[in-house]
């Protein structure tokens, strides 16, 4: 198949284009480089540095002709969110709809989706959320996220487009950008690793679901071509809280003697996060293969060896 992946030079659509490549699939990388990395993009795939938002995607999609579009393209800093929800909007909603519009008129067969499990659902009612669970975003990225899930709903509805939403927890592993607010496990990894003073914001006792990028990569694979449309959630459904993540990373990078140094709570941040994986069994025949020790450990092997190769 031909297909699109947008945000192909970031974390975890990197991954997935090497993925798509490696099963034989024609892939198109679209990507503005304004948080996706050169060295991410696989060569083997066709590259155009585009934003989302461009008038110029209606050229590409005429020219292309796409069996399937994975948007992965976002912007997904929650903080950043919160300070220029405009922006995030503009990105987020516009940039989406300009893909969708492209996908309708050029007879896309499926949109495969990256929303959120971790900030859509709020402050949970019950762990681990269900899909059913009510949708609360706390936050504009959360919001835009739900918004486009809404418009693949009516674009399904209406006109026909296919779509497979993935909901993902807390994504970490090689590749995270370490320089961000977004991805406690790649900034604490780099801080150990550079012998600097990571800090856990608040009490350290907020809990996340940490899913390891190949296993969500596994999963978009199993999307891909699925019949029907729906949403999963895709996370491991287990509740880790920072101050356990910090020691575990502490351990992995030989930094035992680095104190547990605490700082301000950030206003407004959930206190557990975590998102119950039942459906995406059912319907994808996907469970997590890493334990959050595992990936951990090769996340910080990664980190290890990117800087002594620098």
């Amino acid at each position: 198949m031909k297909i699109l992946v947008t945000g192909g030079a970031g974390f975890i659509g990197s991954h997935i284009v090497d993925a798509y490549l490696a099963d034989g699939h024609d892939v198109v990388v679209l990507d503005s480089l304004i948080t996706g990395q050169k060295e991410n993009l696989n060569p083997a795939a066709t590259f155009l540095q585009m934003d989302i938002r461009d008038k110029d995607v209606a050229r590409v999609f005429t020219e292309q002709q796409f069996d399937v579009v994975n948007h992965h393209a976002a912007q997904m800093d929650v903080r950043k969110s919160v300070r220029d929800p405009q922006y995030d909007a503009e990105v987020n909603i516009l940039g989406s709809l300009n893909l969708l519009e492209n996908a309708l008129r050029t007879d896309v067969k499926q949109f495969v989706f990256a929303s959120t499990g971790g900030a859509i659902y709020g402050e949970q009612d019950y762990v681990p959320a269900d899909e059913a669970h009510p949708q609360r975003p706390l936050s504009p990225y959360g919001i835009t996220k739900l918004s486009m899930e809404k418009y693949l709903y009516y674009y399904r509805e209406v006109h026909g487009l296919q779509y497979f939403i993935l909901r993902y927890a807390n994504v970490y592993g090689p590749r995270q950008n370490p320089h961000g607010e977004a991805g406690v496990v790649a900034i604490f990894t780099q801080r150990l690793l550079n012998g600097e003073q990571p800090v856990i914001n608040g009490d350290g006792t907020q809990t996340r679901d940490y899913v390891y990028v190949k296993d969500v990569v596994r999963a978009n694979m199993a999307a891909l071509g699925h019949p029907g449309s729906d949403v999963v959630n895709i996370g491991t459904g287990v509740e880790t809280d920072v101050n356990t993540l910090f020691r575990e990373l502490r351990t992995y990078t030989g930094k035992e003697e680095v104190p547990e140094q605490h700082g301000e709570a950030k206003p407004g941040e959930q206190q557990r996060s975590v998102i119950l994986n039942r459906k995406a069994g059912e319907l994808l025949d996907w469970q997590p293969r890493y334990t959050v020790s595992e990936g951990l450990q090769e996340t910080v092997e990664f980190f290890r060896q990117k800087m002594s190769a620098a």
